[in-house]
């Protein structure tokens, strides 16, 4: 049994308020925080999300928690084909049929995957290009992260998360909110703001402002160290952010002075902070890294 209406125009495709609430109803939905469940319901900003992420008739779309389907439809609408990998049971259950209802013409090109994000390391069909998806904020890096090191041959990615993670991931060194995130997904791609969200937009609605962030997949850094290492040095430089390099990598190190000289090795100043430093001058640090006695 359908729970969505057939669409009778190529507008009433994607979901609007009056049809999130009619699927709420109908599935006996209940966004839980935990999962960060909130729909978008406004079909302009959609297709907003849609143009933001280049998306191109001959892309293979992956989508992270798709919920109701709403920027689903948007993808499906451009993309060659869409692959959404949803955790909630209950919404997986009843994606394909929401597809099939309002999309009957591109159901063939859309495809469910059952599971959490974080534990998927292969997709069906073919690899995907692009990466889509509106993350909740207490999962939004790792899972973003996971998905670009899981799958090499996504070249573009949109994700709309909480405002702040987004200046977190777009942030440049020197910037107070410079860290983790921000060292790691460079690791991967160019990263930068590409728009803001605002709260009226989901269901329900939420008590954070979103935002857009754009990663280009580039080449990761030349070094010899592995990625492993790299994001070692990051996260023990960003431990302790208030102290200098030499003091935060001393335990990554051995000791204070053998922290100095792996600084000093790759050419960087001790007195510095993690927030100073490119993604390049942690993969240095790294190759660095004293052999223990």
């Amino acid at each position: 049994m359908s729970t969505s209406p057939h669409p009778d125009t190529a507008e009433s495709h994607l979901l609007g308020p009056a049809d999130v609430r009619e699927l709420v109803r109908a599935l006996g939905v209940r966004p839980t925080k935990q999962r960060g469940q909130n729909f978008v319901i406004d079909a302009n900003t959609v297709r907003r999300i849609v143009r933001a992420a280049e998306v191109r008739p001959d892309d293979v779309v992956v989508e992270v928690g798709p919920g109701l389907g709403s920027l689903t439809l948007g993808l499906l609408e451009v993309a060659d084909r869409v692959t959404a990998v949803e955790i909630d049971p209950l919404l997986a259950q009843h994606l394909p049929a929401t597809v099939a209802a309002r999309m009957p013409d591109r159901a063939d090109r859309f495809t469910l995957v059952h599971n959490d994000a974080m534990d998927v390391t292969e997709l069906p069909g073919p690899p995907p290009t692009a990466l889509v998806a509106n993350l909740p904020y207490n999962v939004a890096v790792p899972v973003l992260l996971h998905m670009l090191e899981a799958f090499p041959s996504i070249e573009r990615t949109l994700v709309m998360v909480q405002s702040e993670v987004a200046d977190r991931l777009a942030a440049r060194p020197g910037n107070k909110v410079y860290g983790v995130p921000s060292v790691k997904a460079n690791w991967y791609a160019d990263v930068k703001r590409a728009g803001a969200i605002g709260r009226t937009v989901f269901w329900p609605a939420p008590n954070v402002d979103s935002g857009l962030v754009s990663l280009v997949r580039r080449q990761p850094p030349s070094t010899t160290a592995t990625r492993r290492e790299v994001f070692a040095v990051v996260d023990a430089a960003f431990a302790q952010r208030r102290k200098t390099l030499r003091a935060a990598l001393a335990g990554w190190a051995g000791s204070p002075a053998a922290a100095e000289q792996a600084l000093a090795a790759a050419g960087i100043d001790h007195k510095l902070r993690g927030e100073a430093l490119t993604v390049e001058q942690f993969a240095a640090i790294a190759e660095h890294r004293p052999t223990p006695a």
